[in-house]
């Protein structure tokens, strides 16, 4: 009997750069970054927040020296859209629980103008209860795990922001109501599903969600598995951008060779600008992002640094 080939074994490297990916259902975050970071062959690697596995959408990978810069895309605010079932309320808040109670006929005798005027009562500043049935630890332990449990414990609400709550179609046949929303981090959709419900009395749970920004970055830009899998190698690094894709439209500085030096070795340096809580940092030539900063006082201060190797190899990928 022949012995079995042993597999080839994946030579990883340095990869630097943000994969915008759009999430497939069903993947966690982490299963959708190793799948990436194998077909990469990155290094290191990392993810811009979770994303449920009943979600899809945009979810931003951040590869190398990319990854100092994945709390920004962490604190940005974030757009969904969002269909909600009403008349259904359920144990999880979405179409995996059982059901707590139906009030169908509730929710059929709804018209545009009372559902229109619920969603705009949670404009603004609101306060929300996290759910159990979220990754929030407790003593270490994810709520989902002690809800799976039967555990429940007291959560503390937590103030949140929505910019936007845009009704974009209303099926009453099958009581479906999907919302495009923009809010700050840490908003619980399903939680402002249900909110929405108990607003209108007859209930409701979220039937599907999907991330369409964060931050800067659309859902227009993303990319999915089942294309990087189709691309070849090139195709797959062509997809990256440049780590300073994350910081937007923060004001950049530039710097001359001399003094890009100076500021990569830490030291603060004078600028003749005023106070800046975020800046972007780039070197003359050649052109090159050196990392974050503010400003305080007329002195550039660094906040995250990248190290020259990381920039000799960026200049090196994008050539």
């Amino acid at each position: 009997m022949s012995a079995v080939a042993p597999r080839p074994k994946i030579v990883k490297r340095a990869v630097h750069g943000v994969l915008m990916l759009d999430k497939p259902l069903g993947l966690t975050s982490n299963d959708a970054l190793q799948k990436v970071k194998r077909l990469l062959r990155a290094e290191k690697a990392g993810h811009t927040g979770t994303l449920d596995p009943l979600a899809t959408g945009l979810l931003p990978l951040t590869f190398g020296a990319a990854t100092k810069f994945s709390q920004v895309s962490l604190e940005a605010d974030k757009g969904y859209r969002a269909t909600l079932r009403l008349g259904i309320t359920t144990t999880t808040g979405d179409g995996e629980g059982g059901i707590l109670e139906q009030r169908d006929a509730v929710a059929k005798a709804l018209d545009l103008d009372a559902i229109r005027a619920a969603c705009e009562a949670f404009k603004g500043a609101i306060s929300q209860l996290p759910p159990m049935y979220s990754a929030l630890k407790h003593q270490g332990r994810a709520l989902y795990e002690l809800a799976r449990a039967g555990v429940t414990v007291e959560r503390q609400p937590r103030n949140v922001t929505i910019h936007a709550l845009d009704i974009v179609d209303w099926q009453p046949e099958e009581l479906l109501l999907v919302i495009d929303v923009r809010c700050t981090k840490g908003t619980y959709i399903r939680t402002l599903g249900e909110d929405i419900g108990a607003k209108l009395g007859c209930g409701a749970h979220l039937a599907g969600l999907r991330r369409t920004a964060s931050g800067p970055v659309s859902i227009s830009q993303a990319v999915t598995l089942e294309q990087l899998e189709a691309m070849d190698d090139a195709g797959r690094l062509a997809q990256l951008t440049a780590p300073d894709s994350l910081l937007g439209e923060w004001p950049e500085v530039e710097l001359s060779n001399d003094e890009a030096g100076r500021f990569l070795s830490g030291m603060r340096r004078r600028v003749a600008l005023g106070d800046l809580p975020q800046v972007r940092v780039y070197g003359q030539m050649p052109r090159a992002f050196l990392g974050s900063a503010h400003v305080a006082g007329g002195e550039l201060i660094a906040d995250r640094l990248l190290s020259p190797t990381e920039i000799a190899s960026m200049l090196m990928q994008a050539a």
